[in-house]
């Protein structure tokens, strides 16, 4: 199983940044998938996340009307679209596939927001 995150780096503030996660080795379509970030510092936090199916949708207060998560299971891949950054966004961003029993993590990507 691998989950790959890509896309992070240094942004100013209000500015916007995509994050992708591929992933192989489990079946993408049957997971709900979802991001995480850390802070230096601090506890890993849940972001946002996207069912399986459905694509049902769930965001963290801090992210909603900014983050826009979107899954394409033809290419295995989750995303994360982030809009209007600001500092307090800085942080470690992580990738996550659930389904009961199971629960795979990526290695993480930096993003920096900074003037």
């Amino acid at each position: 199983v691998q989950l790959v995150e890509s896309g992070g780096g240094l942004v100013h503030p209000g500015g916007s940044l995509r994050l992708s996660c591929t992933t192989s080795g489990f079946i993408f379509s049957w997971y709900q998938m979802s991001w995480y970030r850390q802070a230096p510092g601090k506890a890993r936090d849940f972001v946002a996340l996207i069912t399986n199916a459905g694509g049902d949708t769930v965001y963290a207060d801090s992210v909603k009307g900014r983050f826009t998560i979107s899954r394409d299971d033809s290419k295995n891949t989750v995303f994360l679209q982030m809009d209007n950054l600001k500092p307090a966004d800085t942080a470690v961003y992580y990738c996550n596939a659930w389904r009961h029993g199971d629960d795979y993590w990526g290695e993480g990507t930096l993003v920096t927001v900074s003037s």
